[in-house]
């Protein structure tokens, strides 16, 4: 199939650096890019074809633009904000749409499909009822910390958390200000095991393709917890195929999911799990990266098939796909930035020639600065790094490596990088070692 979509034409709605590893793709299999965003300086759009400034929200603008341009096919690239966009811009050119608007609806809204999961017996974030008048009967039944949060926010921005009232309604003001549609919800602030759950869909087939145990940093106090890796596969695995799995296939099931790719990331405490965000599309994360490596097949692949032809392929998704990644390890790793101008980044030299390392997508360089309002938010991740190894121990050792030895250095002299996460606990070494 690859063969015979060389020279076609894919507007991919997006640039954001996570896009890039998209980009990239489509165009080693000969087809040519065009990427689309309200940012001349967003950085996913030197990979491309041809670049334009058009917001992808506005909808008329790009069927104007698809049309101009005479493209064979609409994707949505690393972008919540843009799914449902997306679906109109396909429904009004007559191209192929990996899901419904219907569908799209339940991901896009953090109420709705808090709501939608609990129909399934699927837990959410214990919630408190509050509305923007925040009466006082409503705010006394509130237990501190909390979480406050746009029901349609992504990246953790607008999101904060509450240690006590007094910042309750500057917290809820801010995630006002972000919200599109000027909801919120406030949420009991979980501290305890994060993971995220990767599901493949293809001719209605439904596969969990991966389960990893993520973790946060802790340093910013009062803000969103940002990503520091994750480990593959997660050491509750077992424990999620026997409690939520099947749940979630009759949710998708009833929903009416066919194709594409979708991500759920959930807590897990005391032997249960709370689903607490999706996203209906292609990963900031990127665990397809690590797929590709270990499954032999790569989701970007299968979405830019779909987008130009209507199919996914010829693979056979049942054969190939494997939750516990055919006994390999694998890790992501994020480097993230305190505020401060870059002046040095050491301890990549080696990088490229480390057989361990798949990828490494870097979205800050020397010079580029971390702003203060992007702290608490996945803009202040410097890079990220892919690593798939054949035992967990050689998999915490190259861990161990990287964070030890990667330094990135402000005008002062200061090391920018927020503390990693603990490596031997992650893997569960400081109990029983291999």
């Amino acid at each position: 199939m690859t063969e015979s979509l060389k020279g076609k034409k894919l507007l991919i709605m997006g640039a954001n650096p996570e896009t890039i590893p998209l980009i990239e793709y489509a165009n080693k299999m000969g087809i040519k890019t065009l990427v689309t965003s309200n940012c001349n300086a967003d950085v996913a759009k030197r990979y491309a074809w041809k670049r334009f400034d058009v917001d992808g929200m506005d909808v008329s603008e790009i069927v104007l633009l698809a049309k101009r341009e005479e493209v064979d096919g609409i994707l949505v690239g690393v972008a919540d904000v843009l799914v449902p966009a997306y679906c109109k811009v396909c429904d009004a050119l007559g191209f192929h749409c990996y899901a419904s608007q219907e569908i799209v609806d339940v991901f896009s809204y953090k109420d709705v499909f808090k709501a939608t999961c609990e129909r399934y017996g699927i837990h959410g974030i214990p919630e408190y009822y509050l509305d923007s008048e925040m009466s006082e009967k409503d705010i006394a039944r509130i237990e501190y910390p909390v979480m406050v949060k746009p029901v349609d926010s992504c990246s953790g921005k607008g999101m904060t958390i509450c240690y006590e009232e007094k910042n309750l309604k500057s917290a809820i003001d801010k995630a006002l200000a972000t919200s599109r549609v000027k909801r919120f919800i406030v949420e009991e602030y979980m501290q305890c095991e994060d993971m995220g759950i990767y599901y493949t869909f293809k001719d209605g087939i439904c596969s969990a393709s991966c389960i990893y145990d993520r973790y946060t940093t802790s340093e910013q106090m009062g803000l969103s917890r940002v990503c520091l890796g994750g480990t593959y596969p997660s050491k509750h695995i077992r424990e999620y195929f026997e409690r939520m799995h099947d749940n979630a296939l009759r949710m998708f099931k009833a929903i009416g999911i066919k194709n594409g790719v979708l991500m759920l990331s959930a807590f897990y405490k005391d032997g249960e799990f709370y689903v607490y965000d999706t996203g209906f599309r292609l990963q900031g994360e990127a665990p397809h990266i690590l797929m590709n490596a270990i499954h032999g097949f790569d989701q970007r692949e299968m979405l830019i098939n779909f987008a130009l032809t209507g199919s996914e392929g010829n693979m056979d998704l049942q054969e190939l796909d494997d939750p516990y990644f055919h006994g390999k390890w694998a890790a992501t790793l994020w480097f993230l930035l305190k505020k401060g101008t870059i002046c040095k980044i050491k301890g990549f030299e080696q990088i490229e020639d480390d057989v361990r390392v798949i990828a490494n997508i870097q979205r800050l360089y020397e010079n580029d600065e971390v702003r203060d309002e992007w702290i608490g938010t996945e803009k202040q991740v410097m890079t990220r790094i892919y690593l798939v190894c054949d035992s967990k121990m050689e998999l915490a050792e190259a861990l161990a490596e990287y964070m030890e030895k990667v330094e990135v250095i402000d005008a002062e002299g200061n090391n920018m990088l927020l503390r990693g996460f603990d490596v031997k606990k992650a893997l569960g070494l400081d109990k029983d070692g291999e």
